[in-house]
């Protein structure tokens, strides 16, 4: 099941690559505009979800791309840029932008955001509770894992974790994406012994769960 499709308008490569990252670890869609006219033309096209927009874009800036958007509709609009000054936040919130965040900023924070704009215009975040790849099934609502029908027992940050690869199976997802989206702090090390752990207790659908070398994670979607 898709998640919410974030249009991410950047003009930097490395921030628009570092937040598409997290916000694809979190379950999130992501379409990417480096100007301004690209993104009037992706907010026309794809109608995001939601859009983080920088200010200082080439072609369009984002001021700009904020007033013509708000002359149409509400599309959640969080503000990412290097101007600081209290006039430039104002003018921002005052042309209809739902929230804004100054750089240098944490890319967990501004999913967090992400996550919060949405919950108040749209109500909770819909992701999907229950997973079943072929024969393994994770509720994370009920915190409960069966492998072939089979109740495992796992602990409840083991059900997050398998719950995190199977919500994207197929999809190979790095240590500092699964530490996001789980919402830890830890050295990208300690997946590893999560993992591990985690295979320990799966049974027969232990080999599901596939390293990736030099990279991270990543589940079969068959056995």
């Amino acid at each position: 099941m898709p998640g919410e499709l974030v249009l991410v308008v950047e003009d930097e490569p490395q921030i628009a690559d570092t937040l598409e990252r997290y916000l694809r670890a979190n379950g999130f869609r992501t379409e990417r505009a480096g100007d301004g006219e690209r993104a009037l033309e992706l907010w026309r096209r794809a109608r995001p979800d939601l859009i983080l927009l920088d200010l200082m874009l080439p072609k369009v800036d984002g001021l700009e791309v904020l007033k013509r958007i708000r002359q149409e509709d509400r599309t959640p609009i969080i503000v990412l840029t290097a101007k600081a000054e209290e006039v430039d936040r104002l003018l921002g919130l005052e042309l209809g932008a739902d929230d804004y965040v100054v750089k240098p900023f944490s890319p967990r924070e501004v999913v967090a955001r992400v996550k919060a704009v949405l919950r108040r215009a749209q109500g909770l975040v819909r992701l999907p509770s229950h997973v079943q790849i072929g024969p393994l099934q994770v509720d994370l609502e009920a915190f409960r894992v069966r492998c072939h029908g089979q109740e495992l027992a796992l602990t409840p940050f083991q059900v997050r974790l398998l719950y995190l690869l199977a919500s994207r199976a197929g999809k190979a997802l790095t240590r500092e994406e699964l530490l996001s989206g789980l919402g830890t702090e830890a050295d990208e090390r300690t997946v590893d012994a999560h993992v591990k752990n985690l295979r320990a207790r799966l049974g027969p659908c232990a080999t599901m769960v596939e390293t990736i070398r030099g990279y991270g994670y990543r589940l079969r979607e068959t056995p």
